[in-house]
């Protein structure tokens, strides 16, 4: 039988869409489903809590970054093992760039692709009868896009509810149920979002306190009768990686201040015959000398400057690494390869130095969107010339920009250029960008 799915969608970010899907989630796992959860466009930390509440890695799926052949092969591996499957949104439902159609980075492009209704999530909280004006523009907006039904979030009193659900009556609006306001079910938040799931001991109780609220709230059983099977899913067979193994024995840095890697890299590099080995900066680990490449991914390590600076292990096996072995930084990882960092306090602390650069989170500056990129040298990411598509979402910035060869050139999603950026010197590569998939 095949998979069912459901897009979880809203009108904007802050509207609730991760706790509801967090309690779907963990409610259908409860019923005994085979329940996996999928995040459109880009996003490390929201997928952490889905893979919390599945226990199956929760995969990015990007109708701008990734062509339909990519998303709909890491679809239709996760939909394999599968009962239901819902992908919750970024932003708003409708939200994306200009571009070609279908490939314009929003949620409601997976919908229309794949057939998949939209539970609407309607935060209702200061506002009563308009919620039904809202409703009423998503149902509308599109015609390929199928809204199957609704939820109210941060619900005041059953008065509120009686008053919201009485102006979506006279609409072709399934209401599922509501959810009251509570700060019980609040996630706390940093500077990129959440707060990561890994470092949130109180997780699995939460979790059971929103299966629980599902139960209690949601006709859970009309929910699972308005996922549809999903269509456009694409054999695995031949996909190939979105992008090339950077060696064959890979050391992945992975802790609290280096976590911030997409499912579907690391899935294609195993598909691809490369082995991942993870060692821990932050517990002072050197990359092991057995593997020829290091990636240093994304993460926090502006929180983490101090130990950093302290590792000695680490700080003299990558010096070694790099003398024979390739080593890529994305975003913060990028940061670690300069010569210092500035925390948010105005304290420097001495990083790797295997780059010239220095970076600071002291004075912070959103850095946010799509990016195309074009190589510019041979580094663990590819070839010279090799185009990709990725994103940028970090609030540091260079501080010296250093005296290393560019590594790229930069456009964002409309084609607009954004000039050279990051760095390359020997084996070793670096830049803010996160790479998703080939260009």
């Amino acid at each position: 039988m095949a998979a069912a799915g459901l897009i979880i969608g809203a009108a904007r970010s802050g509207a609730g869409k991760t706790t509801l899907t967090l309690a779907l989630l963990a409610a259908f796992r409860r019923r005994g489903l085979a329940v996996r959860a999928a995040k459109s466009g880009p996003d490390y930390i929201d997928p952490g809590f889905h893979a919390a509440a599945t226990g199956v890695a929760c995969p990015n799926l990007d109708s701008w970054a990734m062509t339909p052949e990519l998303s709909g092969a890491i679809l239709a591996g996760l939909a394999e093992t599968a009962d239901l499957v819902l992908i919750e949104s970024a932003m708003g439902l409708f939200d994306g760039v200009a571009g070609a159609p279908g490939r314009r980075g929003s949620a409601a492009n997976l919908a229309a692709r794949h057939g998949l209704g939209v539970l609407l999530v309607l935060d209702v909280s200061g506002q009563s009868q308009t919620a039904a004006a809202v409703a009423r523009g998503f149902i509308g907006h599109d015609p390929a896009v199928r809204i199957a039904g609704a939820v109210l979030n941060r619900v005041g009193s059953d008065r509120h509810r009686t008053q919201v659900a009485d102006a979506l009556a006279a609409l072709p609006l399934h209401l599922f149920g509501s959810l009251p306001r509570s700060a019980a079910v609040a996630l706390p938040e940093r500077h990129l979002g959440l707060v990561q799931a890994r470092e949130q001991a109180e997780l699995g109780t939460l979790l059971t306190h929103l299966g629980e609220l599902a139960e209690r709230h949601f006709d859970l059983d009309a929910i699972l009768a308005a996922a549809t099977p999903i269509a456009g899913l694409v054999p695995q067979a031949g996909a190939g990686p979105a992008l090339p193994p950077p060696g064959q024995r890979i050391a992945l840095a992975r802790d609290d201040a280096f976590s911030f890697v997409y499912p579907h890299l690391l899935a294609g590099w195993r598909a691809a015959g490369a082995e991942i080995v993870g060692f821990s900066p932050l517990a002072d680990e050197a990359p092991p000398a057995a593997c020829d490449a290091c990636w240093l991914p994304g993460g926090y390590p502006e929180l983490h400057g101090a130990a950093l600076a302290a590792a000695s292990r680490f700080r003299a096996g990558m010096a070694a690494f790099a003398r024979t072995g390739k080593v890529h930084g994305e975003c913060g990882g990028h940061m670690v390869l300069g010569r210092w960092m500035e925390d948010a306090g105005g304290q420097r602390h001495a990083m790797l130095g295997l780059l010239d650069h220095a970076s600071s989170f002291a004075t912070r500056r959103l850095h946010l969107g799509y990016r195309q990129a074009v190589l510019l040298a041979e580094s663990a990411l590819g070839a010279a010339g090799t185009a990709l598509r990725g994103h940028e979402f970090h609030y540091a910035s260079l501080a010296e920009l250093g005296t290393d060869a560019s590594l790229a050139l930069l456009a964002d999603a409309g084609g607009t250029s954004l000039g050279p950026a990051g760095g390359v010197r020997a084996r070793v590569s670096g830049s803010f960008f996160h790479a998703i998939a080939p260009g």
